[in-house]
């Protein structure tokens, strides 16, 4: 008989094709290595496309237990907030021809290696960051809190605005775009729309980064105006 096991995942259903140990009968039985092979694969689709290496290091079940003869689905629940590693309570939903035999709690622990940014030396407050302060580590995403860095991309030319030792892993929030325009600098202020250019000089009200909004100050219509800043450091108007 073939029998499958069933995974939630993000609000949607997967049937996927399963073989089952059985005792002597046809009975079926729910051992710690197929329920190890079942929530792995659950993992693997939750992370896919993620690059990172999982391993269950802990799993909250063991032994052996007989389900009656038919067809064994399985159905798993986690917490819509958890990213498939660390530390997370799932629930593991065992049905035979579709009824409910079992319903697991699974105390799971899963280790997600993957490269991250990590601080090469001290980086303090205020630099602009450089290829050579930050390297790429393989590190278990489990253990780390907060948005972190993956891409190179991500962080060099941004401005710390929290300082790191050396060895620390980069997040998001540690980190800002360096002002392209300062509060008091002289701007060109540019308005476009597909048809029409026009350009004025302005004064900044306040700091800015690309694609920031800032007031800006326009000089010929003593007029306080709102506009986006520019790679270039000019700041730009739509009309």
């Amino acid at each position: 008989m073939k029998r499958f096991f069933l995974m939630t995942l993000v609000g949607a259903f997967m049937l996927v094709p399963g073989a089952q140990s059985l005792q002597a009968g046809g009975r079926a039985v729910l051992t710690e290595a197929r329920v190890r092979q079942v929530v792995t694969e659950y993992l693997l689709q939750r992370t896919e496309n993620m690059g990172v290496e999982l391993r269950i290091k802990k799993l909250g079940y063991s032994g052996e237990m007989a389900l009656p003869s038919g067809v064994v689905s399985y159905e798993i629940i986690a917490p819509p907030e958890w990213e498939g590693w660390g530390r997370a309570s799932l629930a593991l939903i065992v049905r035979v021809d579709d009824q409910v035999e079992k319903n697991l709690t699974l105390n799971l622990e899963v280790e997600a290696m993957a490269g991250i940014m990590v601080a090469a030396r001290q980086l303090d407050y205020g630099m602009v960051l450089k290829p050579g302060d930050v390297v790429m580590q393989k590190r278990d995403l489990g253990l780390i809190q907060g948005r972190f860095c993956r891409n190179p991309d991500e962080v060099v030319g941004k401005r710390v605005r929290v300082g790191m030792r050396g060895n620390t892993p980069i997040h998001g929030d540690y980190l800002e775009k360096p002002p392209l325009v300062k509060s008091g600098q002289m701007v060109t202020i540019i308005a476009e729309n597909g048809a029409f250019r026009v350009t004025a000089t302005g004064k900044a009200r306040g700091n800015g980064a690309e694609g920031d909004l800032i007031m800006v100050q326009n000089l010929n219509a003593q007029k306080d105006i709102q506009a986006v800043v520019a790679s270039d450091g000019t700041v730009r108007v739509e009309f």
